[in-house]
């Protein structure tokens, strides 16, 4: 009796590790499943309208980001998701990137570019 008692007594901490471990798993799994849906649920809710100065932000990280626009001094304002874009560029092409850009941002009704503008070559 005292063999088997003490074979029970060594055994035990295993076995409250792996009902611990086992335990820690199943609630794991239950937590992710919680956090996953809540996240879906708050993605969701980011569906809402976002502000003006979320766009022009996005808009300015956007800009110094891309290659063909990084380092340019553009001017960004948003009014009721309206972007404007001011400021004097080396080409047409970086005009249309900085546009083309901004167009993408979420929440952008519609951008005006009638402010940025192709440096005159010397």
């Amino acid at each position: 009796m005292n063999k088997s008692l003490s074979e029970h007594n060594r055994l035990m901490p295993a076995l409250t590790l792996a009902s611990a471990l086992a335990l820690a798993l199943v609630a794991g799994t239950a937590m992710a499943a919680t956090s996953a849906g809540e996240q879906t649920k708050a993605n969701e809710a980011s569906a809402q309208p976002v502000s003006d100065s979320w766009i022009t932000t996005k808009v300015k990280a956007d800009l110094l980001v891309t290659e063909e626009t990084k380092g340019l001094d553009i001017n960004v304002t948003t009014t009721n998701g309206v972007v404007t874009l001011s400021g004097k560029l080396d080409s047409h092409a970086q005009v249309e990137k900085a546009v083309a850009v901004a167009r993408s941002i979420k929440g952008v009704k519609s951008v005006d570019a009638t402010t940025l503008t192709v440096k005159p070559r010397a």
